[in-house]
């Protein structure tokens, strides 16, 4: 799933919003593990966010179209989210930064990406701050 925030409309702290969004669908997830632990299936879910300038907007042609970003800081987190294990959530250390006053952050070092052209700061979202 893709999420982005402060498009098509502008909202206030959008890397706010994202980290409690992050966290509160994570601790979802954690609650129906349990459940479907006992009919027999695996439930993980991990999350990779990042912050930065993309190309937003529609892809497709007239029958069939899309709303959509693509661009590096897309593929940054794609492949944060690819790299996370069950329960955690991966930032960016530029969205860690600015979300470092509400979130607890765990500074996982830097980390190859593929189709990244050096190493990126990886932070592990752990929670929110009371």
């Amino acid at each position: 799933m893709l999420v982005f925030f402060n498009d098509p409309l502008p909202c206030p702290d959008p890397a706010a919003r994202a980290a409690r969004l992050a966290v509160e669908m994570r601790d979802a997830v954690a609650k129906l593990v349990p459940s479907w632990t006992r009919r027999g299936h695996a439930l993980g879910f991990g999350i990779g966010m990042a912050q930065g300038f993309a190309t937003l907007g529609r892809i497709g042609f007239e029958d069939r179209f899309d709303y959509t970003a693509i661009g590096a800081v897309v593929n940054l987190a794609s492949r944060l989210c690819n790299a996370a294990e069950d329960g955690q959530i991966l930032t960016s250390g530029r969205l860690a930064a600015s979300i470092e006053d509400i979130a607890v952050i765990e500074d996982l070092g830097e980390r190859e990406m593929r189709g990244m052209s050096r190493p990126v700061p990886v932070c592990n979202l752990a929670g929110l701050k009371s």
